[in-house]
């Protein structure tokens, strides 16, 4: 199941292709600025970011710019309403792999998701460790001691989330602004559903779970030695 970034301001247009994706059994995450975007790219692992030239502050071209910069190799799909051979230079230059024209056909769009996501994967997918529990960011596969764990899409992105910062400890709004920001009503029960969810299928018999729970501050994802 390939995770996408949508990076898009216009919240009705990133809605309708939040839902149209969606249906089509890809996870989406949504950001309206170019700036949360680059916050989202920097902590998690897309197969995809689908990018609007035309953000408020940080420009889709500024964004692009800086990720190739650092490093990023993740696909990347430019829309916006600029259709001269020109613009779509600029893009492409940017580091852009594909150009798709405002307004579009959502079909159209999903075949060029397909193109792009059957591209060979980039090298920078990795396996994020913690104890003997390994996630695979390119398979988006689950080990602990070598035995799979099944996770639903919330739970994958909330151990990933914790494994790329270990023993760092996130009050449950901070939470809920990364994995749930595109979302509404969002509370704090549903941090504590989905951790205890969690905390099931990857501590097994253990009566010591690897999340804890400081009262009054957050969760953390306790690793010795880290």
């Amino acid at each position: 199941m390939a995770k996408i970034l949508l990076v898009e301001d216009d919240k009705d247009l990133a809605e309708n292709v939040e839902d149209w994706l969606k249906h089509e059994t890809y996870v989406v995450e949504v950001a309206h600025t170019a700036e949360l975007a680059s916050e989202l790219l920097a902590t998690f692992y897309y197969d995809l970011l689908i990018l609007d030239w035309n953000l408020p502050g940080l420009s889709g071209i500024d964004l692009i710019k800086t990720y190739r910069a650092n490093g990023g190799l993740t696909s990347v799909l430019m829309i916006t309403g600029k259709e001269t051979i020109k613009d779509k230079e600029v893009g492409l230059d940017a580091g852009a792999d594909d150009y798709l024209t405002k307004p579009f056909h959502l079909r159209e769009l999903s075949a060029r998701v397909r193109a792009l996501l059957r591209r060979p994967r980039n090298t920078h997918a990795a396996v994020l460790t913690g104890g003997d529990i390994a996630l695979d960011t390119a398979t988006r596969q689950v080990t602990r001691g070598g035995q799979p764990i099944d996770l639903m899409p919330k739970e994958y992105a909330l151990l990933e989330f914790f494994l790329r910062h270990p023993n760092q400890v996130f009050a449950q709004e901070a939470i809920i602004d990364h994995l749930w920001h595109s979302e509404k009503g969002v509370g704090v029960e549903t941090v504590r559903t989905n951790i205890m969810r969690l905390r099931k299928k990857i501590d097994g018999d253990s009566e010591d779970s690897l999340i804890k729970n400081l009262r009054g501050h957050g969760y953390k994802l306790e690793l010795p030695g880290k």
